[in-house]
């Protein structure tokens, strides 16, 4: 189904569905979403778009290796639960900051870091294992 109809559609569905998985990533604590549902749908995005272009168009894509982004995600996720370890308060608990930037005060919490650590998680783990199956038909 590598049709030229799907090739040329395909680069705009994946940006769409990759800025809807930020939009379910960001409202994921008041709202169902969140790091784990918004990876899932980034992934199926980059799986469209390498039915549509190939998975040599997917690591061009791709900036970093996808095992690295998995790595950056936990890293970023353990930071999260021990900075209220530093804080003296329990392990996971939310800490917030609010900065003002441009006059606008901006709530910012160790939550929406975790939810990121995991979103990337997800994203470098799905998309290394969908890599190295594809890959296994071109040999």
């Amino acid at each position: 189904m590598n049709t030229l109809i799907f090739r040329t559609v395909a680069p705009f569905l994946t940006a769409l569905m990759v800025l809807f998985s930020l939009f379910v990533l960001l409202r994921g604590h008041n709202e169902p979403g969140g790091g784990f549902i918004g990876g899932l749908i980034a992934v199926s995005a980059l799986a469209i778009f390498g039915i549509a272009n190939g998975i040599a168009a997917v690591r061009k894509a791709l900036w970093f290796h996808p095992m690295a982004i998995s790595a950056f995600g936990l890293f970023i996720a353990c930071l999260a639960g021990l900075l209220s370890m530093v804080f003296a308060v329990p392990f996971m608990t939310g800490l917030w900051v609010y900065p003002v930037i441009l006059g606008v005060e901006i709530p910012l919490s160790t939550v929406m870091l975790f939810d990121a650590g995991v979103y990337l998680v997800v994203v470098g783990a799905i998309t290394s294992i969908a890599l190295a199956l594809e890959a296994g038909d071109d040999l």
